[in-house]
């Protein structure tokens, strides 16, 4: 052994690992090229290299969305928890103990108001960050919550989506909140209000089989993933070889599922100029 060995390396590794902190860069998930993260936050979570747009938290989202990064949460409505007493690797509600200290979130949908291009709006947005944004019993009364406050405003409602389908862990009652969003989507639509979802990657099962396939535009971020069975599973059912990313957004727009695939960095200013629009055909239409 040196001196190179026995004492030069062990200082540079110890001068590097105090200057260099762990979050300091951010590997892209897609081209995995290394991105400053600072640069990354400021990109709005979109790889500078590839294009590529990673997933991005409630917060990051209602920051974007609202102008100035300004809104109200409102407080949403208690469901009963663990009604059926579920226990698969651990209880049920220990992992929702486990995912509210680890999210800082008390279910995977959140509610808020403020302004997009001066204008009113009630945005909702789904939490994949806890429990993969699954759809249960308070999503359901989130979504409703949210639907009410849009009507009581007489302002459009915006929902991003980012979901992994039903929470397995409340069974029926998950499948329910299909129809319970469904019913909630009619009541915007009655009271002659906007209903725009944006589709984020990924939006699947329940989800994308219910409220968020029902908006009067229907917007997706680039290379979003959006089906309600994956893959594989649909092509064991059905025995044949599916297109190439045919379950990506830009394949979905080019058959008519999408009306407008639109980058992270143009949303706020597209939803602005769509509430506008939408908003003058509300307030113009004339009494029955």
């Amino acid at each position: 052994m040196s001196w190179l060995t026995e004492y030069v390396r062990p200082k540079i590794r110890g001068l590097l690992k105090r200057e260099v902190p762990d979050n300091l860069w951010t590997n892209c998930e897609s081209c995995e090229q290394m991105i400053l993260t600072k640069d990354l936050h400021k990109a709005l979570n979109v790889c500078p290299h590839c294009g590529h747009h990673m997933r991005a938290s409630v917060a990051e989202r209602l920051e974007w969305t609202f102008d100035n990064g300004e809104y109200t949460r409102i407080e949403l409505p208690k469901v009963p928890v663990d009604p059926l007493s579920f226990r698969d690797r651990k209880r049920y509600t220990d992992r929702l103990k486990d995912e509210r200290a680890k999210s800082h979130l008390d279910e995977s949908m959140v509610v808020a108001h403020g302004l997009i291009g001066g204008q009113n709006a009630v945005v909702a947005v789904m939490a994949f960050e806890f429990i993969a944004g699954t759809m249960g019993a308070a999503l359901g009364e989130a979504f409703l919550a949210a639907a009410r406050l849009a009507i009581l405003q007489q302002s459009p409602l915006i929902v991003f989506t980012a979901s992994g389908g039903a929470r397995m862990q409340e069974g029926m009652i998950s499948l329910m909140q299909m129809p319970r969003t469904t019913v909630a989507v009619e009541m915007l639509k009655e009271a002659g209000l906007p209903y725009l979802v944006v589709l984020t990657n990924p939006t699947t099962g329940g989800v994308s089989a219910s409220f968020a396939m029902l908006g009067d535009v229907q917007i997706a971020e680039p290379n979003a993933l959006i089906g309600f069975a994956g893959q594989r599973v649909i092509e064991d059912t059905v025995r044949e070889k599916l297109p190439e990313g045919f379950q990506r957004a830009e394949y979905l727009l080019d058959h008519g599922m999408l009306d407008m695939v639109v980058k992270r960095a143009d949303l706020r200013t597209v939803l602005a100029q769509l509430i506008g629009q939408l908003n003058f055909r509300h307030i113009a239409r004339p009494a029955a």
